[in-house]
């Protein structure tokens, strides 16, 4: 029987009361309660945080009637229950610590009518939480659960800003530092956001919060599983290509089982076609101003490597690329190594969606003339299809030339060696093509190798200025980089591309079929 898709609700009594889907995430409840007591999490946008703090919430407040055939129903005692106090900064955009204050002492109000409770300064935010914690300990004769959503969204919504998004991260220190002054009378806490920012800048002196962020166990605590997309919404696959929802959505990855983005799902599901919903509803503008201003050389998304403390690194002033991409979901772990002291960590885009969603923005931004974007990915894919490889470079040398001096001299991403090859890779990324980076051979890496239309092209760049002495070309033959496809028998061409630092266009375009 099919049931509702729950698109945007986070109230859990309203998906069970309501009859609509809902994958049972009560089992790392109940884990989570019963291994530990203050816990943070970090997961991208729309992933179902909220959604699982409210699940909390009905737990602790013994709403036994909502659980009923969930893991859960037989292994908590509903006749026990605690005060929960929730703090949720997810509504609106706050841009001063006023705003912020004020919000707060809203928050601390809707908590106080709820549990009945009073303080007597409500001014004061942190001694208003620290008096509604102790009294609601006192009335309920239970400790009080505290339960904190979008943790970090006042300062994610200023970071551009440095000066606000600090006075939002001291505005913010001083309401958490309650929770720890406060453990006596504290059953359980649990704080979600996107990001991590450090535990010195908001959680000092927090030493017992547990970061599940990476646990392997809890990978799938938030998203939904192959097996949740096989039996819960069995009848909602019925009719799409199964491997399409892999390739488009699944792959988001917390060292252990993988999930797929939940708004993805259930959008897809109600449009019946693949397009890049969680993408389209919103990439930080701030996010696409950090990689072009740090010269991201955008091929090298497609691996990423970095250690354990750099994911973890994360303030106003101190963002790593690597934390930036994988905290906010443009990049997720594939696999972890071990040194015999540090994690090393590999990390990829999650999917067919985020990695065709970045490229386009990127290139979008490597461009002056956004207009032309469209028609010349469109005009790649048409050339491509019938490999017209005169027409091909035609494109891109047309597409070098439109683009204006003024803007090399006031674009600094323009000056970097990287930059005509990030290009030539983000069209054909954008256009969603089977595009594989520095693929290892024998004899070396291969720039670039993709796979289109029963064809495969192995191309090499190399920017003149740098390399007189050798063409693009004979590196590509020489180092027999087509050793490695010809098992596939399908045709391979070798495409070598030069680029001209000199007249910034492509200068050398040669194609050649492997033997």
């Amino acid at each position: 029987m099919k049931k509702k898709l729950p698109i945007g609700i986070q109230t859990f009594s309203e998906i069970v009361t309501e009859g609509y889907y809902y994958v049972d995430k009560s089992y790392y409840a109940h884990k989570l309660i019963s291994e530990g007591k203050h816990y943070f999490l970090s997961r991208p946008r729309r992933f179902g945080k909220s959604l699982f703090l409210d699940t909390l919430k009905e737990l602790f407040e013994g709403n036994q009637k909502l659980f009923k055939g969930l893991y859960i129903y037989d292994k908590w005692d509903f006749t026990k229950t605690n005060p929960v106090i929730h703090i949720s900064f997810g509504g609106g955009v706050l841009q001063s610590r006023e705003e912020l204050e004020r919000k707060i002492r809203d928050i601390m109000r809707i908590n106080r009518d709820r549990l009945g409770i009073e303080c007597q300064d409500k001014e004061d935010v942190a001694g208003c939480l620290s008096e509604l914690i102790r009294n609601a300990h006192a009335q309920f004769s239970r400790r009080v659960v505290i339960l904190v959503d979008e943790y970090d969204k006042p300062i994610l919504d200023n970071i551009t800003n440095s000066p606000t998004a600090i006075a939002m991260r001291t505005g913010l220190r001083n309401l958490y530092s309650v929770i720890k002054d406060m453990d006596a009378h504290i059953k359980f806490s649990f704080i979600t956001g996107v990001s991590k920012f450090s535990k010195v800048s908001l959680f000092s002196g927090m030493n017992n919060l547990r970061d599940i962020t990476v646990s392997k166990e809890y990978s799938a605590i938030c998203g939904y599983t192959e097996s949740d997309v096989d039996t819960v919404f069995a009848q909602e696959v019925v009719g799409l290509d199964r491997k399409e929802i892999q390739h488009w959505y699944n792959g988001y990855n917390w060292q252990g089982d993988a999930v797929y983005n939940p708004f993805d799902l259930l959008l897809l599901f109600k449009e019946r076609q693949f397009r890049p919903f969680w993408f389209e509803t919103g990439t930080p503008d701030f996010l696409i101003k950090v990689l072009t201003s740090r010269n991201q050389f955008v091929p090298d998304l497609e691996h990423v490597v970095a250690m354990e403390n750099l994911l973890s690194r994360f303030d106003v002033n101190d963002m790593p690329t690597e934390a930036l991409l994988f905290q906010t979901g443009y990049l997720t772990i594939d696999h972890v190594e071990w040194t015999g002291a540090k994690q090393i960590f590999h990390l990829r885009y999650p999917n067919h969606e985020v990695r065709m969603g970045l490229t386009e923005q990127m290139l979008f931004a490597l461009t002056p003339d956004n207009s032309r974007v469209a028609a010349n990915i469109y005009s790649l894919h048409k050339l491509l299809s019938v490999n017209d490889f005169t027409g091909l470079k035609s494109l891109f040398h047309s597409f070098y030339s439109s683009i204006p001096h003024h803007w090399y001299d006031n674009n600094p991403i323009a000056q970097y060696e990287g930059y005509y090859a990030s290009i030539f890779y983000s069209y054909f990324a954008a256009l969603g093509l089977d595009v594989r980076v520095e693929d290892a051979t024998n004899h070396g890496r291969i720039d670039m190798a993709v796979k289109f239309n029963s064809n495969i092209y192995l191309f090499e760049f190399k920017v003149v200025e740098l390399s007189p002495d050798g063409r693009a070309i004979e590196q590509l033959k020489d180092k027999d980089y087509a050793a490695k496809y010809r098992s596939e028998e399908l045709p391979i061409y070798l495409i070598g591309v030069e680029f001209s630092k000199k007249d910034r266009n492509v200068v050398g375009f040669e194609v050649e079929t492997a033997l």
